[in-house]
């Protein structure tokens, strides 16, 4: 089995008419994924290499059979975007979008969680999802991911997540799924629902948890280490030694008022149980430790 994603998802993208949805759409295509249509207002009807364009999301649900989203409109309509997908009933919407307005996203997460409630949203501001070998839905490059399990990968980090498939790869530890959730301070899904989807996942034997600083993400996923995962979770938090007060990139990463430092995060996790490890270069080699200790 694998989280969120399959070889049997279909996949619209939205925006595959723009350089980005026709690079990344036709890269997820050639690694085996089923991108199935591509929707742009106006241009319903053409085609980007074999791939049919709607003017509609529920168009293309309906011609397609597409069961899942995947989202590179420009920030100003990214929201309206999600929206459009969930309302056409898309189970699965992967939102690769960065620099969403926070009062977009905050509506957005809002009425997602009381009016569609059917919609699964991963992002804004996310790589996406891989599940190695099924299918890939995002910018994620999967020449470096592995097929075949046992490891899950949730992290707040792009960049992280890309180096925690490498450091797995790297020791031969394949992955079953790897989760990009975003560093917003709003994600459609956050580190517990992944959690939960791993635990399970009973092709998932542990998980590598990659946090950072902002927010209380990773307290509540320490929480849930500790009262309900039974399988072992190694986990690494970026931000050591960020200055407080000052944004650091993501929009959710920023330490103010003596909270969301990554201290109490790393002893929050180390408290619950999970294996944390200083740097993300010890990652792959934590996770062949704990593996082999069984």
């Amino acid at each position: 089995m694998s989280i969120f994603v399959d070889e049997h998802t279909k996949v619209v993208v939205q925006g595959l008419t723009g350089s980005q949805g026709r690079f990344h759409g036709l890269r997820n295509r050639d690694y085996g994924t089923q991108v199935v249509a591509g929707v742009t207002p106006g241009k319903g009807g053409t085609d980007v290499e074999g791939i049919p364009v709607f003017d509609r999301v529920s168009e293309a649900v309906t011609e397609t059979g597409a069961s899942a989203s995947l989202v590179f409109v420009p920030a100003r309509m990214a929201a309206a975007a999600v929206l459009e997908a969930a309302e056409a009933g898309i189970g699965l919407v992967v939102c690769i979008t960065e620099g969403i307005p926070l009062h977009d996203e905050l509506r957005l997460v809002d009425r997602l969680a009381t009016e569609l409630p059917a919609t699964r949203l991963v992002g804004p501001n996310c790589p996406g999802v891989i599940s190695p070998g099924r299918a890939n839905l995002g910018i994620t490059p999967g020449e470096i991911a592995t097929a075949g399990g046992p490891v899950g990968i949730v992290s707040r980090s792009g960049t992280l997540t890309y180096q925690a498939l490498q450091e797995l790869t790297r020791q031969g530890i394949g992955q079953t799924t790897c989760v990009g959730i975003g560093g917003d301070p709003f994600p459609g899904t956050r580190f517990v629902d992944c959690l939960e989807a791993f635990e399970d996942d009973p092709e998932t034997e542990a998980v590598i948890l990659i946090g950072e600083i902002g927010g209380d993400e990773e307290e509540r996923a320490a929480r849930f280490i500790s009262e309900s995962m039974s399988k072992p979770v190694v986990a690494y938090v970026a931000g050591l030694t960020a200055p407080p007060g000052r944004r650091m990139g993501h929009a959710g990463a920023i330490v103010s008022g003596g909270s969301g430092g990554a201290a109490p995060k790393v002893e929050a996790l180390r408290q619950a149980g999970a294996h944390v490890v200083a740097s993300p270069s010890d990652l792959g080699r934590r996770m062949a430790e704990v593996l082999g200790s069984g």
